[in-house]
């Protein structure tokens, strides 16, 4: 088996084939808001509590652990697609799992790769900026990436398979990316998202979708699925990638798949029954990485109702 993500040994940084970044000056974080008031004010933003609780924090501004932050570096770490086995009733049925996984990169990670292979200097301070801006605008407005038509975040070598992550610090760079938000060119005579999106979420004319007909708003969380998706529009144990697997963009991309541990009948009889104790809690958690067992009260009833999409029971 090839090595999977979280088997990469990160100690001194992540490996320069995994990630792109660009950098910008902390001037521009006014602008980043003035976008988002824009756009809000023109009724292009969702209001819909799941989705507002997902930016409602982030106001871009600088950090009171750094107020004296030069600069924001924006990082984009390829997540390759993964696909599990669940085996049922003498059948395996793979389904795919995104970048909800768990890719062993942690924050630490993050930064000794700014410091050691971006700064080049360990002296400065680098800060979590994740939580106070918007990542994919943020990385569209540096140049990092481009929107696709179904709004969301491309950058070259890694399609929409990444992982977005933001840093202030003190240090100040001789460059300083800043640009008009773009759409990809491939995407000015190509509508397979459109076509492909069951829900219509998808607009001709812009790159802002229409969030409350997206599925993952819906089966990222707990409670019921809508009646007006169709069952049969489900793709993966959590999120969608109706758009993003057929997209021209990303068809070298899609095929670079990994495998997580397969789930055993046991243990996809359990999921689907609604059954779990401790060891399934655990098993799972080893399994999907997808959540800490302490977690499992949340994320449990999520994975087994999408489980019961994908793999429907008499």
């Amino acid at each position: 088996m090839k090595t999977r993500i979280w088997e990469t040994d990160f100690e001194n940084g992540i490996p320069e084939s995994m990630y792109k970044y660009r950098v910008m000056s902390v001037k521009h974080l006014r602008e980043l808001q003035d976008d988002f008031e824009t756009i809000d004010a023109e009724g292009k933003v969702s209001n819909n509590p799941v989705f507002r609780s997902y930016i409602q924090e982030k106001k871009h501004h600088l950090p009171d652990s750094l107020p004296d932050a030069k600069s924001v570096i924006v990082i984009a770490v390829f997540t390759p697609l993964m696909t599990v086995d669940f085996h049922h009733e003498g059948k395996i049925h793979e389904i795919m799992v995104s970048h909800y996984y768990d890719d062993g990169i942690t924050e630490d990670h993050l930064k000794t790769t700014i410091l050691n292979n971006i700064i080049g200097d360990n002296q400065y301070r680098v800060e979590n900026a994740t939580m106070h801006v918007l990542l994919k605008r943020l990385a569209v407005r540096t140049g990092l990436g481009k929107y696709g038509r179904n709004n969301i975040c491309y950058v070259e070598g890694m399609g929409s398979f990444l992982k977005l992550f933001a840093f202030f610090t003190d240090f100040e760079f001789d460059e300083d990316n800043w640009q008009d938000a773009e759409m990809m060119d491939s995407c000015n005579n190509c509508k397979v998202c459109l076509k492909q999106c069951p829900t219509g979420s998808i607009s001709d004319d812009s790159f802002v979708i229409d969030v409350e007909k997206c599925i993952p708003l819906y089966n990222e969380v707990p409670g019921e699925i809508p009646d007006w998706i169709d069952p049969g529009s489900h793709t993966a144990l959590m999120g969608c990638l109706r758009c993003q697997l057929p997209c021209p963009a990303n068809s070298d991309i899609a095929t670079q798949t990994q495998k997580l541990d397969p789930i055993t009948e046991d243990e996809t009889k359990m999921i689907l029954d609604g059954n779990s104790d401790e060891n399934l809690y655990q098993s799972l958690s080893e399994k999907l990485r997808m959540f800490k067992p302490e977690h499992a009260y949340y994320y449990f009833p999520v994975i087994a109702r999408n489980l019961r999409v994908l793999i429907p029971t008499e």
